[in-house]
């Protein structure tokens, strides 16, 4: 019997528009509510401080809810956010790895993790990381734009 979850995968695939979108979503309120309420309302409460630009409280509650739940793979996934939009590109990409390690299919911490090696000027990684990405949610345009910038900065 297929599980829930290689139902949502397949449907990431599908031509359908709504059926992709409808995946989509299924697997972020998944990942965000892996951990139940306790967890959840500390990403909303670290988005919230993200939100009010008081990024080292954010960082702070996210690294103790890590340090509490280090299987809580979107727990390290939001942090990989905050630190990219620091530009701290390897912090995020160390984040990166861990919620991929947690989580194979988290297209989000795949895509991460090309923004952070193009950021880095590692045009083959990144390329590598958003064709793993895609593998996943092949419709996701962004990841196609960004292999190609990729490839033509390494011309």
């Amino acid at each position: 019997m297929e599980s829930a979850v290689e139902r949502l995968l397949a449907d990431l695939k599908d031509d359908e528009e709504a059926v992709r979108d409808r995946a989509t979503e299924a697997l972020w309120h998944r990942w965000f509510h892996a951990k139940g309420m306790v967890g959840l309302d500390v990403l909303q409460h670290a988005q919230k401080l993200v939100e009010a630009e008081d990024f080292l409280a954010a960082e702070t509650l996210l690294s103790d809810l890590i340090a509490d739940l280090p299987d809580f793979a979107e727990a390290w996934n939001r942090r990989a956010t905050l630190r990219y939009m620091q530009g701290r590109y390897r912090k995020s990409l160390y984040d990166c790895r861990v919620v991929v390690r947690l989580v194979p299919y988290h297209f989000g911490a795949l895509h991460g993790m090309g923004l952070c090696h193009a950021a880095l000027g590692d045009f083959r990684e990144a390329i590598h990381a958003f064709n793993r990405a895609l593998e996943i949610q092949p419709h996701a345009q962004i990841n196609r734009v960004l292999m190609l910038e990729c490839t033509a900065r390494l011309s």
